[in-house]
């Protein structure tokens, strides 16, 4: 009970230090504006948001408005997507392919207003039930921390690249192992970390430092998805909006159950490392048409199943930092692309975060769910009218400012051309079905590995059972190993004789 009581008043005071600072207001209101526009234009991610921001901010203002500025367009971003998903059909982003299934029948049936409205209310509570979850899980960070070591650490790390690795590929596993171990070795070239040697840089000074971690994000993320946006563009006709955006108060007490069934799937599904937003849309989709008395009317304009979308991948946002702050590793996309961030300022998620830090992320999440809600009401036709700019005008313009938030990180020339190599590598793998995440995770969590991998046989004279004598270090070599060798055809064949077994 004392540990909740202190933890409830570490938020109150984060909270108020956020409300009672004018500055924070104008990080908030600009980011979260930032985020909507980029979910609400079709061909832009909540990833690439975040991304940009990374480059234009992080270690250049202090933490708290970084942190403001990085949160509040992931928030705006996620529910952004559901404009053009009404209005267009069209997803403006992955998380909001789900909500175009009955958002856009709702649209052209005169209900576009109703619909806006109710997901602006649907998307603020699943946020909040996603931060909320995330509060109540500190206690986890501070029971773990307690015995991590150097051997957990390189364990720990060297899970995170594999879950990604396994959880984000299209077809072959093989893949995501590949890209992390490919971001992996990235992580290795510059000074070593123990002895200060040079490492793989070939004579060139600029790779003394490694790999920037701004340009890579820049280049895996923003690159291909700039080239595939101008090599696909997508039109479509912008429907009226007809009836008034407000909710009607008795519509969303209706409609909540379906919001709270839907928040904590979301917040689930979010916890699960590599998931993301859209598969959290998908699966409250799917499960709401099963149990809903509106089963049948999905898919042609049922508010149940809008909401069911539009509040899962909301809530997964504090689903996906739960991973990222606990363990350091990242839950979502847009999770990878904020770890990155905190790597620049020189802050690593993980079980030896400082759980200052946690409760001021809840408590930016709050408010800027709270943000989010009140312009997504009263400013929704300005974002309609955004809707209308063509692929071509704001995709060149993105890849400008792209161009300069890279730039801006050294001031140097390398930085550009690090972001073009790597964006250019990125684009073949998209095509190839590589996923890009687990590239940028492995170039995160590399350095902590290697560091910690080799500082433990240091200590240990090179003694391998560092990684087995250790409990918290026998438990994740087992996870590890047993990842890997989940994957195998053969334990494949066992898994699903098992499973016929007990059906």
């Amino acid at each position: 009970m004392e540990f909740i009581v202190s933890q409830l008043s570490g938020f109150g005071a984060a909270l108020v230090n956020l409300v009672v600072d004018p500055l924070s207001y104008v990080y908030l209101i600009t980011s979260v504006f930032l985020g909507i526009s980029f979910g609400a234009l079709p061909g832009l991610t909540a990833t690439l948001a975040v991304t940009i921001l990374t480059g234009f901010f992080s270690n250049k203002i202090p933490l708290d408005y970084s942190l403001i500025a990085l949160l509040g367009a992931y928030v705006g971003a996620i529910y952004g997507g559901s404009y053009p998903s009404i209005l267009l059909n069209i997803p403006g982003t992955a998380a909001s392919a789900a909500t175009a299934m009955d958002g856009y029948p709702l649209a052209k049936a005169g209900r576009g207003g109703e619909a806006l409205g109710l997901t602006t209310t649907a998307s603020f509570i699943g946020t909040v039930i996603g931060t909320l979850t995330l509060l109540v899980f500190v206690w986890a960070l501070l029971m773990v921390s307690k015995n991590i070591a150097s051997p957990e650490k390189a364990l720990l790390a060297l899970f995170g690249i594999l879950l990604s690795g396994t959880l984000m590929s299209e077809d072959l596993v093989i893949k995501g192992w590949i890209a992390g171990l490919v971001g992996l070795a990235m992580s290795m070239v510059g000074l070593d970390p123990l002895l200060s040697e040079p490492r793989y840089t070939f004579g060139w000074s600029y790779l003394l430092s490694g790999f920037q971690v701004v340009p890579v994000l820049m280049g895996a993320f923003a690159v291909p998805q700039i080239i595939d946006g101008l090599r696909h563009v997508e039109a479509g006709k912008v429907l009226a909006l007809k009836g008034r955006i407000l909710p009607n108060l008795k519509s969303v007490r209706r409609h909540l159950p379906t919001i709270g069934r839907s928040g904590v799937i979301g917040t689930g599904v979010g916890a699960l490392p590599g998931v993301g937003e859209d598969v959290a849309g998908w699966v409250s989709y799917g499960v709401g048409k099963t149990v809903s008395s509106e089963g049948e009317k999905f898919g042609r304009g049922s508010l149940d199943g809008l909401l069911c979308s539009e509040t899962a991948n909301n809530a997964c946002i504090g689903g996906a930092l739960i991973p990222l702050l606990v363990l350091g590793i990242p839950g979502s996309p847009p999770a990878a692309a904020l770890m990155g961030a905190f790597k620049i300022n020189n802050v690593i998620p993980g079980p030896t975060i400082d759980p200052e830090i946690i409760l001021r992320v809840v408590a930016i999440l709050v408010i800027a769910s709270l943000t989010m809600f009140l312009m997504g009401l009263f400013t929704a036709r300005v974002f309609i009218k955004i809707l209308a700019i063509p692929q071509t005008v704001f995709l060149p313009v993105v890849m400008v400012l792209t161009t300069i938030g890279s730039f801006s990180v050294g001031g140097g020339i390398n930085d550009l051309y690090l972001m073009l190599a790597v964006g250019a590598v990125a684009y073949f793998m998209n095509l190839m079905k590589y996923p890009i995440a687990p590239l940028v995770i492995g170039v995160i969590l590399g350095g902590l590995f290697d560091e910690t991998f080799r500082r433990s046989l240091f200590l240990s004279d090179g003694d391998l059972s560092v990684f087995f004598s250790r409990p918290g270090a026998a438990i994740l070599l087992v996870l590890n190993i047993g990842l890997i060798v989940s994957q195998f055809p053969a334990a494949k064949r066992v898994f699903s004789r098992l499973k016929g077994l007990s059906v």
